[in-house]
């Protein structure tokens, strides 16, 4: 795994307006970068693939033992009045889309799991296409090498996967909904509608605070039309908590991702897995905070329900070396151990693994000059050289 210095495509922004990548830069920061770019071997695009699949099958035997017990249902802060619904998800096993483990791995040793993003991973649309476009492009410029290749097959994966719900589970419309103070939740959103619809799945968009509530206690668009299938890019920590949670179970919707991701979403999934599978090569220590557990010198304390790196805080050799601000942790806090970023130059980074529905599918690297990974982290693309 290296770094390499790469000729930037001229014209590029020109080409993300065109695609519609409207993100590629924000608050007049560079998002998109393309001045470097990751090169891997075949062996270590294998390795990560591996331990992506690995780490996800331990992640859905966790989720197995969660919804058979109400004590783990505290410690993941499921409320008592929706542990019927997550439980009905997982024991009916609702189809899931996408997911995005968060690795430590600089090329060398064991990659390590930071996180599962497994309920509203954004940074897709520029892993699974722009890259791509990318890569395509530098080849053809002879930036990159002949039969230079990428490990993404997100696109492909994604249109597959939305004509197994058409035509496997029924899904004959699906409803997508964001926040309305977003670009990139719309440009992720929007990316997803247009892959629905190359697979023959129509799509209606509406923002989440437009979602009505009918007469017979269904959810509904702002036409009144019945909502029977849902792809929601908003946490589930926030929505089992609203008004109309206690909603949720009779209302009739198949959600994207399914309510059984609350519990794979959440931070309190790291100690649980150390528990479960103690001294496994890609995890690492955790403990909930509350919890006796052994004294660390170096260690990261993450709120359960944290997102984008928020409320983090870094603690080495006994010092906090680092903090993001944000608003949680009122929830519960869990410890793990700390494994130190790869530094490459004057930057961290972090390596975003895919799948769609439970198979890997793709990389996604993001890079910044603070120890903490978050939503304005910079991302660069990268290429493995077949052997």
């Amino acid at each position: 795994m290296k770094r390499l210095p790469i000729t930037e495509r001229p014209g590029w922004q020109d080409k993300a307006r065109e695609f519609g990548f409207n993100f590629h830069t924000m608050y007049d920061e560079p998002y998109w970068c393309e001045d470097a770019y990751y090169q891997f071997s075949l062996a270590e695009i294998e390795k990560l693939e591996d331990v992506t699949a690995e780490l996800h099958q331990l992640c859905l035997k966790a989720v197995e033992r969660v919804v058979a017990s109400d004590a783990l249902m505290d410690k993941f802060c499921i409320p008592r009045h929706t542990r019927g619904f997550v439980r009905q998800s997982w024991a009916t096993r609702q189809p899931s889309l996408y997911s995005r483990l968060d690795l430590a791995w600089g090329g060398t040793g064991e990659p390590k799991l930071l996180e599962n993003n497994a309920d509203t991973p954004t940074s897709l649309y520029e892993a699974a296409f722009f890259q791509w476009i990318w890569l395509e492009d530098q080849i053809n410029a002879g930036n990159l090498p002949a039969g230079s290749d990428q490990f993404n097959s997100l696109q492909e994966q994604l249109i597959e996967r939305f004509r197994v719900l058409r035509e496997q589970y029924g899904f004959n419309l699906l409803h997508m909904a964001c926040c309305q103070d977003s670009i990139e939740d719309r440009g992720t959103v929007q990316y997803l509608q247009d892959c629905a619809a190359e697979a023959g799945l129509p799509t209606e968009f509406l923002f989440m605070d437009q979602i009505g509530l009918g007469e017979k206690g269904q959810f509904t668009d702002m036409q009144d039309q019945v909502i029977s299938n849902l792809f929601k890019l908003y946490p589930w920590e926030f929505m089992l908590r609203e008004m109309f949670s206690t909603k949720l179970e009779d209302a009739g919707v198949r959600w994207l991702e399914p309510a059984w991701k609350s519990i794979l979403s959440n931070k309190a999934l790291l100690p649980l897995l150390w528990e479960m599978f103690p001294g496994h090569p890609n995890l690492l220590p955790a403990w909930f905070a509350a919890d006796d557990h052994p004294a660390m010198e170096s260690y990261v304390v993450k709120p359960i329900f944290s997102r984008e790196g928020a409320n983090i805080q870094i603690i080495e050799q006994g010092k906090e070396i680092a903090r993001a601000e944000g608003p949680y942790g009122e929830e519960g806090m869990i410890v793990q151990q700390y494994h130190p970023l790869p530094r490459f130059g004057d930057s961290y980074t972090l390596i975003g693994s895919w799948l769609i529905n439970d198979q890997p599918a793709g990389i996604g690297i993001r890079e910044d000059r603070a120890l903490i990974t978050q939503d304005l982290s910079r991302f660069y693309p990268h290429s493995f050289t077949p052997e």
